[in-house]
Formats: structure tokens, C-alpha cells, sequence
């Protein structure tokens, strides 16, 4: 296929995130190390998906779905889906192994080597990036549109997170699964879904969705990074995304998902509806919109703590 020239204005990414469900840890430093690497890329690239009519700029969003990384393409406001590709890791387990070995002995040279080991190492780090950039370049062709630079700072990205990933595809889990549904999965059933797994870590898969596409919500990731949840990596999704039609507890936050759980069928050992207030229906000024996003929060950590793992005991009775 012929490549286009870049547009720098339409062909990048400005946005990136990922996936909390299959990309994991609450070590600081691993979390800083992603959004070191997602802060570059974003920096600095060129890309687009081929054989789209869709125009950018795009929105980047990372999972992990077995031996793969899904690299899935959004609009950047609605995250509504332009395309989306499985890259095996297969290819680049070699790579990655070396990666770490290089950056392993970077660190070392610089703490203890001369000038001139610290530009040998250095040297050998460009050279794996390139090789890595190019062998990412050729598998994706006639999929996803990048030059090297963006394909080494892509190449850094998966690097960074491919370590951290949960192996067990979620149909293959012996762990309960709870759908938390709002309206348009910005800031509601987000930010449900983050607290059960924050309190329940490792015991349940928790996912959330909208009855309709929304866009991530800046009070969502204030308020939630005041207690140590990073939602940056929230991307919204819509019901007709979930890949699941069977979840152990589905909780409903809004009267239109209510409404649209039922009528799409999904199937739950048992259903719970919690009334909760929408903050971003609040008018006023930006401390009172903050406020009104940490009352729902501590509302709904509220009921999670208290209501959560009954309903869970109640599908298990149920199944």
C-alpha cells in the first residue's frame, strides 16, 4: 500500500491509555514508567490507521488479551472505536528480554562506567529500538501508519507495560465478574468499577460500560487521583463493546441502564440498581464541581465496602 504523507496536525495520537482490566499494578514506580512512556509518545509522533475513512487526531488505547496487544484506535473526544488490531508478542519476546537487559546495563554505566561505556551501551540501546521500531513497522503494515520514531517510542510503551499484564483471559477466570452501567461510562460506573478493584484486588474482575459513548472526565481523574486510583487509564466503552453477556453481579447507576440492561439481555446472577448522583449535571464553580465528583465517590466507595461482597455471596448461592 502507498503511504500518504503525515499530516502533523490530523496524523497523531494525542491521547493514550490502558486498559486497568488486563495491564495491572500498584507498584508507583511501574505506573510512573508507563506514563513516562505514554507521555513521549504522545509528545512526539506520527501515525495514522490505514483504510479508514476516519480523520484524526486518535486516541490510543493498550490491552493485553493473551499473547497479544490490542492496539485500539478511538476518536479522542468520544473514544468512540476506528480500528483496532491483535499484534502478537511473540515476535518481539526476544526484543523485549534484550530491552531490559540494555536498559539494565545503561543504568549501571552510568552510575559507575566511563564516557566512553556509557556511549558503547547507549549505542547498543539505539540499535535494539531501531531493529524493534522496524520489525513493529513491518507487522502492522497496511494496519497502523507510523515513521521509526514513533514505532521506538511505541516499542518503549509495550516494553513498559507487557510485564504487568494479567495472562488469564477473563473467560478463562475462576473470578467473579461485576458490570457496573451508567449513562455514558464517564464517571459513575468508571469511577464503581476502580474502587471494587482497589478493595477487592486479585478477588473479583470488575469492568464498567455506557448505554451510549461519552469521553473521559478531568474532575474523574482529580478526584480519584486525591486517593491514590489512577483513572487515567480509563477509556469510556458502550454496552455494545462488552465482549461478556454474562457477569455474576450487574449494578446499574442510572435509570437509562437500568432500562438498557434489560432490554439487551444480558445475563447476571443477580442485579442490583443503586441511585447515585450525577456531578457533571452540577452547575456552578470549579470547587463545586469538584465537590460534587468527591461526594459520589465517597458515596459509592461507600456502598462497595459495604454492599459488594453480599451481592457477590448471593451469586455464588445463585450459580
Amino acid at each position: 500500500m502507498d503511504k500518504r504523507p503525515f499530516d502533523p496536525q490530523k496524523d497523531r495520537i494525542v491521547t493514550v491509555t490502558l486498559d486497568p482490566n488486563t495491564i495491572t499494578s500498584v507498584d508507583p514506580d511501574e505506573v510512573h514508567e508507563w506514563r513516562v512512556a505514554s507521555y513521549d509518545l504522545v509528545d512526539s509522533n506520527r501515525f495514522y490507521p490505514a483504510r479508514v475513512t476516519a480523520q484524526g487526531p486518535y486516541a490510543l488505547h493498550l490491552s493485553i488479551v493473551g499473547n497479544h496487544i490490542v492496539l485500539d484506535v478511538r476518536h479522542p473526544e468520544t473514544f468512540s472505536p476506528i480500528a483496532a488490531h491483535y499484534l502478537s508478542l511473540t515476535p518481539f519476546r526476544s526484543l523485549i528480554r534484550d530491552y531490559f537487559r540494555i536498559r539494565e546495563s545503561y543504568y549501571e554505566a552510568i552510575r559507575s562506567a566511563s564516557t566512553f561505556q556509557i556511549e558503547a551501551v547507549d549505542m547498543g540501546r539505539r540499535g535494539l529500538h531501531n531493529q524493534a521500531a522496524e520489525l513493529l513497522i513491518e507487522r502492522l503494515d497496511n494496519k497502523l501508519v507510523m515513521d521509526l520514531e514513533t514505532a521506538r517510542r511505541l516499542f518503549t510503551l509495550i516494553c513498559a507495560v507487557q510485564p504487568y499484564a494479567a495472562r488469564i483471559p477473563e473467560q478463562d477466570s475462576q473470578l467473579p465478574t461485576v458490570l457496573f452501567v451508567c449513562s455514558m461510562n464517564s464517571v459513575r460506573s468508571p469511577i464503581a468499577a476502580a474502587l471494587a478493584r482497589k478493595h477487592f484486588p486479585g478477588r473479583l474482575i470488575a469492568r464498567s460500560a455506557g448505554v451510549r459513548s461519552g469521553k473521559a472526565d478531568h474532575f474523574v481523574h482529580q478526584v480519584m487521583e486525591e486517593i491514590g486510583v489512577d483513572m487515567s487509564v480509563h477509556t469510556p466503552h458502550t454496552m455494545d463493546e462488552l465482549m461478556a453477556s454474562h457477569f455474576d453481579v450487574v449494578v446499574t447507576l442510572a435509570e437509562d441502564a437500568r432500562k438498557a440492561v434489560a432490554e439487551r439481555g444480558l445475563e447476571a446472577e443477580v442485579t442490583e440498581h443503586w441511585q447515585v448522583a450525577d456531578p457533571s449535571e452540577v452547575e456552578g464553580t470549579r470547587e463545586v464541581a469538584l465537590a460534587a465528583y468527591r461526594d459520589l465517590r465517597d458515596d459509592l466507595d461507600k456502598r462497595l465496602r459495604s454492599a459488594l461482597e453480599p451481592l457477590l455471596e448471593r451469586a455464588d448461592k445463585s450459580g
